[in-house]
């Protein structure tokens, strides 16, 4: 087997490890060892909060809804299940969006909404 010289590879690894370690302190920036252990834990900080933040982004959605909607009369859960009866295909997001931009918008959505759960209730 021939011999392998790695210090193009090795110096390569190191100075990924380094460049994601900027900003720590103490031995956490300077010790490979604890550099690397510092980084690895971050990726996984990284990892899981890349999944935490649609969750929490979601549930902003839905409380901005939930306070355009009782403004008008009418709870988030009853804004949801009237539209989804009158066919209405806008998405959270979109509904929280147009809670803060466009109220008098939101206002006839609750309308529609509203209107359906009468008449499903009427049925």
């Amino acid at each position: 087997m021939p011999r392998v010289k790695r210090g193009v590879n090795a110096a390569k690894k190191k100075r990924k490890v380094f460049k994601a370690a900027k900003g720590y302190r103490g031995a956490r920036r300077r010790l490979l060892r604890t550099a690397t252990e510092a980084v690895e834990k971050a990726w996984c900080y990284a990892y899981e909060h890349r999944k935490t933040k649609k969750r929490e982004i979601r549930s902003l959605w839905i409380a901005r809804i939930n306070a355009a909607a009782r403004m008008n009369g009418i709870t988030y859960s009853r804004l949801i299940e009237g539209l989804t009866k009158a066919e209405v295909s806008l998405d959270r997001k979109a509904l929280a969006h147009m809670a803060v931009t466009d109220p008098t918008g939101f206002e006839k959505v609750a309308d529609i909404a509203k209107q359906n759960i009468a008449n499903a209730s009427q049925a």
